[in-house]
């Protein structure tokens, strides 16, 4: 009898425990089917186009009425909207409960040209070129001059050989604080082809010497303050090294 006992307590409990996964299952499935029938996508609403229209924008997310809107993949519409619409520096998504996606995008401007392979490359303050031209479209941009561009192509970022990565990562930081500090309109080149200094030509009166992988931020403000100072007449031209040691930078007049 005792046996007998101890069998029917396994079995329930083996039965009890079978139970439990059922319910489980059974809960999931409710909730998978609630997700599908219910939060479809009825409205896009976009923000921060100026580039592109909504209607483009929207195209190109893939997305339509009727999507499920809790099941979508935000990373990947992100992703595919910057590399169909190369100008689009960053996406957010956001699901607006119960049947509205939000998409604010924020747009980049081509900044720089590189000419290479009979094309100019537009490029983006973040490094991303956005846009290929003909050659004489260069003319209207500042240029990146002195590098090579590995494979370049529309919606990449720009990348230089291995043995340059120093240029590489000195260019995009520079270009970075210049848009941080709202100077990349009065930029006329940015070139890379002395390896002891980047230099910058500047307001067309003006070659900045700059070191490789330095503050940058901190230079311009610096540059900014020089200039400001009154220390250099406004008819002046010249090198501006920024190179010293401790901070000391010399004006060349020409």
């Amino acid at each position: 009898m005792a046996r007998r006992r101890n069998y029917n307590r396994k079995r329930r409990g083996r039965f009890g425990l079978l139970y439990k996964l059922l319910s489980v299952l059974a809960i999931c499935v409710v909730i998978v089917v609630a997700l599908t029938l219910f939060f479809r996508v009825n409205t896009i609403a976009v923000t921060g186009e100026s580039r592109y229209s909504e209607a483009e924008i929207i195209e190109a997310s893939g997305l339509n009425t009727g999507d499920n809107l809790l099941l979508l993949n935000k990373y990947a519409i992100a992703k595919d909207l910057q590399r169909k619409l190369p100008y689009i520096a960053l996406v957010r998504i956001n699901r607006v409960l119960p049947d509205t996606l939000a998409i604010d995008v924020t747009e980049s401007d081509a900044a720089l040209a590189v000419v290479q392979e009979g094309y100019t490359w537009l490029v983006s303050p973040e490094g991303k070129i956005v846009e290929q031209r003909a050659v004489g479209a260069a003319a209207d941009f500042a240029k990146i001059e002195g590098c090579e561009l590995l494979s370049p192509a529309v919606a990449t970022f720009i990348q230089m050989p291995t043995e340059r990565l120093t240029q590489q990562e000195s260019l995009l930081a520079l270009m970075g604080a210049l848009d941080e500090q709202e100077m990349m309109e009065e930029v006329d080149s940015i070139r890379l082809d002395d390896a002891a200094v980047l230099t910058m030509e500047y307001m067309e009166r003006f070659r900045v010497e700059l070191p490789y992988g330095a503050d940058y931020s901190y230079k311009l403000r610096t540059l900014r303050a020089i200039l400001d100072s009154g220390r250099i007449e406004s008819n002046e031209t010249g090198v501006l090294r920024m190179t010293g040691d401790g901070g000391q930078n010399v004006f060349i007049k020409d």
